[in-house]
């Protein structure tokens, strides 16, 4: 523009021709002529009004806005014996304009990736944005690199519990499962003994919140088999088996996938996995890590015991935990009792026959062994009457960022590596959840392709346009 400027005024004055290099005083006449047609294309109605003496509209009266000589409109002030006449009134400029756009890309990159307050203070120096912060913030969110500094993933809404966290069936039918560690121990008491490494495996019942703590000695197969079989005897026949793919199941070594599976038809289990590098998928099994671990950096401390001390301790947090209540059985105030998840572990032998529904007969009416029924039918209906609705509610994740959609550019959150670092990858394929909520994705990378789960994943503010 100051190049056809130039060229104007040497037409018209040949004498007096603009030769060299463009000066500071045609910058800023191409500059003021950009601004006032922009002025002219979005506030042209204001400018009548203040071009006939009239009071302008209601957002322009704070700002105390002026033509000045060149019909440019400008924001008044109370300065004016101190900054220069720029700086002082400076020039009006629309919040969703292209030429506003530029302004602020300009000022971000000339000065070394600025933020969004340096850019706004820089800004007001020469013009004045309306909405200025919200508009910086907006055009400097679309920056690539000054995303790949600082890269935020997205958060779909928390989803609806399953079928198997509401559903009145019998303990650790779905069971979640997890391991904790590594614990130091000695296998013995003697001098010279050297101390070793062993585990928590950690199962958890999707509808009561029971949990079954075994001590493992190592992440072999073997040691996972055994722990399996010990838990299915003392707690009878589980249908489902859900867990992570992390390296607490892998272990040492790749076959344990593998192992996981053969072992699970053996025992007639249906095994599911979470995607990668997913851990909130499991925050059932995870929270109850997190008790186990709270209660043994108490009561352990710094101590090393040996293997039948900590299965002992162990045991011992397994039924504390299982006693923690759930809901309050009665309103009253003098009633202390209240339903934790052993009320559903000691009721139920591991092979319980069809049974009648006996909530409704009077207990002198029963024998034992209906009694025991009927105590163990009417601990299933305040579950499903009472403890049910204290799970309505959504805790977090409230607001959808909306699901990404195939071939969108991503970057592939890494926790063990700087975000300039972290690898980039195109999004081929994604994985709905039953409420049409995506959370998971297929991601095709330099070196592969990738199951992830969106949180992990930042979309690159690309523009489309």
């Amino acid at each position: 523009m100051a190049y056809i400027l130039r060229y104007k005024h040497n037409i018209l004055l040949p004498r007096k021709k603009y030769e060299g290099n463009l000066t500071l005083v045609e910058l800023h006449n191409a500059l003021m002529l950009l601004v006032r047609h922009v002025q002219s294309q979005t506030f042209s109605s204001d400018i009548m009004l203040i071009q006939g003496n009239k009071i302008p509209s209601k957002a322009f009266r704070k700002l105390n806005v002026f033509l000045d000589s060149a019909g440019i409109l400008r924001v008044g002030s109370r300065l004016k014996h101190s900054l220069s006449f720029n700086n002082n009134y400076p020039a009006l400029l629309p919040s969703n304009h292209e030429f506003t756009r530029l302004v602020v890309t300009f000022f971000h990159l000339k000065y070394f990736h600025a933020g969004v307050q340096s850019v706004q203070f820089l800004i007001t120096q020469q013009f004045w944005i309306l909405s200025s912060k919200a508009v910086i913030r907006r055009i400097l969110g679309k920056c690539v690199r000054c995303f790949r500094c600082r890269p935020q993933s997205i958060q779909p809404p928390m989803g609806d519990l399953p079928a198997s966290r509401v559903s009145q069936v019998k303990p650790f039918l779905h069971t979640g499962v997890d391991y904790a560690g590594p614990f130091n121990i000695m296998m013995s008491r003697y001098r010279g003994c050297r101390t070793s490494k062993a585990y928590l495996c950690l199962f958890v019942c999707f509808a009561t919140k029971a949990l079954h703590l075994e001590l493992v000695s190592s992440l072999s197969t073997e040691a996972f088999l055994a722990a399996l079989r010990r838990f299915v005897a003392r707690r009878g026949r589980c249908q489902h088996l859900y867990s992570d793919c992390g390296s607490n199941f892998i272990g040492a070594s790749k076959q344990l996938n593998n192992f996981m599976l053969k072992s699970a038809a053996s025992e007639g289990i249906t095994w599911h996995f979470n995607p990668p590098s997913a851990p909130h998928f499991g925050g059932l099994w995870e929270a109850g890590v997190k008790s186990v671990k709270t209660h043994l950096s108490r009561v352990i401390g710094m101590q090393c015991l040996t293997y039948e001390e900590l299965n002992t301790v162990l045991v011992q947090i397994e039924a504390f935990l299982n006693s923690r209540p759930l809901t309050p059985f009665s309103n009253d105030p003098n009633y202390m009792t209240a339903l934790t998840p052993s009320h559903f572990l000691t009721l139920e032998p591991l092979s319980v026959p069809p049974e009648l529904d006996v909530t409704s007969l009077p207990v002198r009416q029963l024998d034992r062994g209906q009694m025991l029924q009927k105590m163990h039918q009417d601990f299933w209906r305040r579950w499903s009457g009472e403890y049910l609705h204290t799970l309505h509610q959504r805790a977090k994740w409230h607001k959808s960022s909306g699901n990404l959609s195939p071939g969108t550019l991503v970057l592939i959150r890494n926790d063990l590596a700087p975000p300039l670092h972290w690898s980039m990858g195109r999004i081929t394929e994604v994985h709905p959840g039953l409420d049409g909520i995506v959370r998971v994705v297929t991601v095709r990378t330099s070196n592969g392709t990738l199951k992830r789960p969106v949180v992990k994943l930042c979309p690159l503010p690309l523009s489309e346009d």
